[in-house]
This record gives structure tokens, C-alpha cells and sequence, in this order.
């Protein structure tokens, strides 16, 4: 991993007052001392509060939370922490809760092994196990499997994905959820089929 990046945008985060940690995808890859193609941080900072000092950001997506920025040329995306509501459409939630909290933000997300936060000194913040799932080469979503495939099918793939991706074994729980809801992929936009397909395809 480039760690400027993340120690760049860190200390500006940290000079303005707010957090910054590194998550999803980002602590996993780096943790397993894979190639990091995708940047995501998560700060207790709001877009609002990003807008004073993030003056060339991308706020498109600010109404969830997310803010874009690029550093030393790489895209890289910053989520306010977070509550989720119920999911409306198999994709979004309805309603998002800015919070200062990681133990509150961590239960939105999918799976153990992309819960795993990293903070400005590079210590480990984990509430669910994700680092003994990763060190055990086990996927496994995070508290109801059922419930976090009906709030975004998607994940059925991604699971997938990250099995192939990763040489990883989707734990038995998980396993027989996808099986229950994989008709629940019907209700998906194709474009979102089509780009989660393309991605596997490109991986190998």
C-alpha cells in the first residue's frame, strides 16, 4: 500500500480536529499484504464540516455521506461514520444517521474481514472478529446473514467474489443464506449484475 495516502489525508483530517481510519477493502488488503485498488476511510467528520478543508472534493454522494477526493492522483473515498435504517430497494438504506461512533457504523457493513479498522497510528479497532475470520481465510457476514443479503443482494456475489479473489471459504451460515436468497439477485439493477461480474472476471 502507498501509506502516504493514508497518512497524508490522516494528518489533515487530524489538524482540522476530526478522525481518520482506514476500512473495507483498504485494512484487508493491507492486513494480507495484497495490491490496495480501492481507498475507503471512514471520519466522525460531516461533509459539511469536510467542505472547510476538503475545498477541491467531489461531494456528489455527501447526502450519504461519502466525499471524494484525490490524492497523489488515486481516487479515494471518505464516509462519514454511520447508522443505516431499513433498506428500501435491495440497495440503499432509507434513512442515514451521521455518528461519532465505530461500534455504531461497523453493524451497516457486510462482511467480518471488511470491518476491520485501522486508525492514524495504524492500530486495530475490531468489534466482530474480522481479523481472526481473515487470519482463518473465513468470510462470514456480519450478524444475520439473512438480513444483510435482503438489505443488498449484491453481497450474494461479492461473497463470491472475494471467495475466488481471496482463496477463501465462505463460512456455513453465510453459505446457506446465499443459497435461500440467491433468487433475491433478480431484483438488482443489471448494470449493478454486470459491473460485480466484470470485476471477477477481471481479478483472474
Amino acid at each position: 500500500m502507498n501509506k502516504n495516502i493514508f497518512d497524508k489525508v490522516a494528518n489533515l483530517f487530524n489538524q482540522n480536529g476530526y478522525r481518520l481510519y482506514m476500512v473495507g477493502g483498504a485494512t484487508r488488503d493491507y492486513l494480507l499484504e495484497r495490491p490496495i485498488l480501492d481507498y475507503d476511510f471512514v471520519s466522525d467528520a460531516t461533509p459539511d464540516e469536510m467542505k472547510k478543508f476538503l475545498l477541491d472534493a467531489d461531494f456528489t454522494f455527501s447526502r450519504f455521506g461519502t466525499v471524494r477526493i484525490k490524492v497523489n492522483g488515486v481516487k479515494v473515498d471518505i464516509t462519514t461514520l454511520r447508522i443505516e435504517s431499513d433498506y428500501v430497494d435491495y440497495r440503499h438504506p432509507g434513512k442515514v444517521i451521521f455518528t461519532k461512533s465505530i461500534k455504531d457504523d461497523y453493524v451497516r457493513r457486510d462482511f467480518t474481514i471488511n470491518a476491520i479498522y485501522m486508525d492514524e497510528e495504524y492500530n486495530i479497532i475490531d468489534y466482530c472478529n474480522g481479523l481472526n475470520d481473515l487470519n482463518s481465510k473465513i468470510i462470514r457476514f456480519i450478524g444475520d446473514p439473512d438480513k444483510r443479503i435482503k438489505e443488498d443482494p449484491l453481497r450474494i456475489l461479492r461473497a463470491e467474489r472475494f471467495e475466488k479473489k481471496l482463496g477463501f471459504k465462505i463460512e456455513d451460515e453465510t453459505f446457506k443464506a446465499i443459497e435461500r436468497n440467491r433468487h433475491l439477485i433478480d431484483e438488482l439493477n443489471p448494470l449493478k449484475i454486470k459491473a460485480e461480474l466484470e470485476k471477477m472476471k477481471n481479478e483472474f
